[in-house]
């Protein structure tokens, strides 16, 4: 970006990428060496600016260390745990001249330096121990490529399976073993079964406060067991921890652990699963049902990507991701306007995947102009749009919480987002019915253009089940347990 208000606009995208860890390098241009301070023309300290969401920060006042800087750019991104850098340049920097030596990049290693024996044989005996074991699946187990030791480890365990919102696909969505995402807006039987556990294995997760709700109640019968890289008694104080790169740890974990068996518990967990499904109203178009036809039309292939909102946990719920990297979404910052940008991302990357972008009109508006930006370059997104005329999550506190006191939220404007769409270049589809969904899902996976598909719902279709803010996860309440209160 350019300076002043260009990298300043980098910000949020900076935050965002430092909150989910993902590796990024930010380059920015500022004003040339002798204006630096001088409050000139388009001048900001945006090495100042993002210093609380970075990883590190450069200046370059000097050509001669542009190279080298640059190097160490990108191997601090992703050394570690992976977040953003920044590298700021001089004007004059941009114009100067000088030698250049072609370098190989450096190998990044895998953190093991930290991996404690005492460790690592304390969680051996502790899961020995267990009658009641969980595992909990955060996103570190996406980004160390964990899948495989983690699949073996689940079976050696014998141990049901929850995850965060950050890692969906870590641990493939249609496995028996598999409960749910845990949190706010996570499965009961992931609440409930993590909350009767008695012993919670978390790996590579950070217990944000979506996910514990109460922290003081949050797995309370259970020894916890934490195996992450920088998040050890952050939010939550564990009884056992080991410190270093999950794909190595798990590799370890694997190797010293004997087969065990926990038919009686497991057994419990899936008979919950089965009388505590996720459900919704099944005779009208709702987010569940598209997303639901979306995940069946693609054999749940498809990359997801997604803004923020009652869409977004939607993807989550109803989505089955079967691999890591197929759900990609803002999960800590909550970025509205994240998906679009995602999801042409996503399909320059893997060109022969299907790559949907889950969308609600909130978050379309924020940025639809990047529309303009797949029709220029020909790249063949599809773009699902759930229009409920209104900011859908923040309405559904308002209606629950705050007495339908519904302040700043209703979108009851004249904007055709698939007028919008076509002026921009695109392909757009309004869906009102059912019957109306998967045609225009196989239209727009056979289309080789930009698709927008606008799916109009009800404006007070509501994401189920919920906790409550501050409240245990175990008290989860769904559509129907909302309904009886009302009553009583």
């Amino acid at each position: 970006a350019t300076s002043g208000p260009g990298a300043t606009n980098l910000v949020t995208g900076i935050a965002t990428a430092y909150m989910d860890s993902v590796p990024m390098v930010a380059i920015t241009c500022n004003v040339t060496l002798p204006m630096l301070g001088k409050d000139s023309f388009q001048e900001v300290d945006i090495a100042g600016v993002t210093m609380p969401i970075t990883k590190h920060s450069f200046i370059v006042k000097d050509v001669k260390d542009l190279a080298a800087v640059m190097r160490r750019a990108f191997k601090i991104a992703q050394t570690g745990r992976p977040g953003p850098v920044l590298v700021d340049v001089t004007k004059d920097v941009t114009a100067a001249v000088t030698d250049f030596t072609p370098q190989t990049p450096e190998l990044i290693q895998r953190q093991v330096d930290t991996i404690d024996e005492k460790d690592i044989e304390s969680v051996v005996n502790a899961i020995k121990k267990s009658q009641r074991p969980m595992i909990f699946v955060g996103g570190g187990a996406v980004i160390s490529g964990a899948e495989k030791e983690l699949k073996e480890f689940v079976y050696k365990v014998d141990a049901p399976v929850t995850d965060t919102l950050m890692g969906k696909g870590a641990f493939d969505g249609t496995d028996p073993y598999y409960t749910g995402m845990l949190g706010m807006h996570g499965t009961k039987t992931a609440n409930l079964s993590v909350t009767e556990c008695d012993l919670l294995i978390v790996l590579g997760a950070r217990f944000s406060d979506r996910v514990t709700g109460n922290a003081k109640k949050f797995a309370n019968r259970a020894e916890i067991v934490h195996i992450d890289m920088a998040e050890i008694n952050k939010n939550i104080p564990v009884d056992y921890s080991i410190i270093g790169d999950l794909k190595a740890v798990l590799e370890i974990l694997n190797r010293k652990l004997e087969q065990h068996y926990h038919k009686a518990w497991v057994d419990k967990v899936m008979a919950r699963k089965e009388a505590l499904p996720l459900s919704y109203h099944t005779d009208a178009l709702t987010g569940p049902y598209v997303i639901e036809r979306i995940s069946e039309l693609t054999d749940n292939e498809a990359i997801i990507t997604t803004d923020v909102g009652q869409h977004q946990m939607w993807a989550a719920q109803y989505y089955k991701y079967r691999s890591p990297r197929h759900f990609i979404t803002s999960g800590g910052m909550g970025t509205m306007g994240y998906g679009l940008g995602a999801c042409i991302g996503a399909k320059v990357g893997v060109p022969d995947t299907p790559v949907i972008n889950i969308a609600g009109d909130g978050c379309f508006r924020m940025n639809m102009n990047e529309i303009a930006t797949a029709t220029r370059y020909n790249i063949p997104i599809i773009e699902v749009v759930f229009n409920n005329h209104a900011l859908g999550m923040v309405r559904q506190w308002q209606t629950l919480f705050y007495g339908k006191r519904y302040s700043q939220t209703i979108l009851e404007d004249k904007v055709d987002y698939c007028k919008v769409s076509e002026a921009m270049g695109a392909k757009a589809i309004r869906v009102t019915k059912k019957e109306e969904i998967d045609d225009a899902i196989k239209t727009a996976l056979s289309a080789e253009v930009p698709v927008v598909i606008e799916v109009v719902i009800n404006q007070d279709d509501k994401v189920w089940p919920m906790v409550a803010p501050g409240a245990a996860i175990e008290d989860s309440f769904d559509e129907k347990d909302q309904e009886n209160r009302i009553q009583n």
